[in-house]
């Protein structure tokens, strides 16, 4: 897995933030969670949200990033962190809620993780699990091709980016056998972003990790950097009032079993 910077991470913590709480709205209100999991916790806000809520629930955050979980244990939250790897995620006890926000397009064979993830809720429980759909979006196929091309390719072969996200009909065909509910929607979210190079900050903190941590002479990073910057100025520009429009598609599950 790719190493995280939370203060990067952060810096558009009002965007980012804005699918994740939309996510939770959406969790079933008559949902009394005895166990809580938030996969791919990062620093931990919603997991601590999720605690707070359900007092009388044991939450859980689980993450890969041993900084994205020193952060997360700086809260006061009422929450138990743990490091770990979702693709082995197995609980003792069957959890109540799974909530995973941004996390899950990391991860390859949705056709047997989401089905695992689902049979490991106890009876009546919730799957709730946003994911980008950016694989296919001008920023991610410029980084794809510039990876491929000049003299870090064959240090970049081989990078495992951020995964595309199946088609709705096909999350709902392998849920649909475990869970009797299920809502499946999609969402645009328009991001007006100032400042200069917006886009490859925001990648900074997400997309662009994998292959960061992949060049460590730091002239050969900043040089891919600065090849990036030049191709996102062309294929997301900034408009002629200063700002950068950002269109980010995003889908959501919530599925009860």
């Amino acid at each position: 897995m790719p190493s995280w910077d939370p203060d990067i991470y952060e810096r558009y913590k009002t965007y980012r933030d804005r699918p994740a709480l939309d996510l939770l709205l959406q969790i079933p209100s008559d949902l009394g969670p005895k166990q809580i999991w938030d996969l791919g916790c990062g620093t931990g806000e919603h997991a601590a949200l999720l605690a707070a809520r359900h007092p009388e629930a044991k939450a859980h955050g689980l993450d890969s990033s041993p900084d994205m979980l020193a952060a997360a244990r700086r809260r006061a939250a009422r929450v138990e962190w743990i490091q770990g790897d979702i693709s082995v995620f197995a609980p003792d006890i069957a959890p109540d809620l799974i909530y995973t926000n941004a996390a899950l397009q990391w991860l390859p064979d949705h056709q047997t993780l989401f089905p695992r993830l689902a049979a490991s809720l106890a009876q009546g429980g919730v799957l709730a699990c946003q994911m980008p759909q950016s694989f296919d979006q001008p920023w991610h196929r410029a980084l794809r091709d510039l990876a491929a091309e000049g003299p870090w390719r064959s240090r970049l072969e081989g990078i495992r980016g951020v995964r595309p996200v199946a088609d709705p009909s096909q999350y709902y065909d392998w849920l649909s056998g475990l869970c009797a509910e299920i809502d499946i929607w999609s969402t645009t979210y328009l991001h007006v972003l100032e400042g200069d190079d917006p886009v490859v900050d925001w990648m900074r903190g997400t997309g662009l990790r994998p292959y960061l941590d992949a060049l460590p002479d730091s002239v050969e990073r900043e040089a891919f950097l600065e090849a990036y910057r030049q191709t996102i100025a062309a294929a997301v520009p900034t408009r002629a009032d200063g700002v950068t429009l950002f269109p980010f598609p995003r889908l959501f599950i919530i599925a009860r079993r």
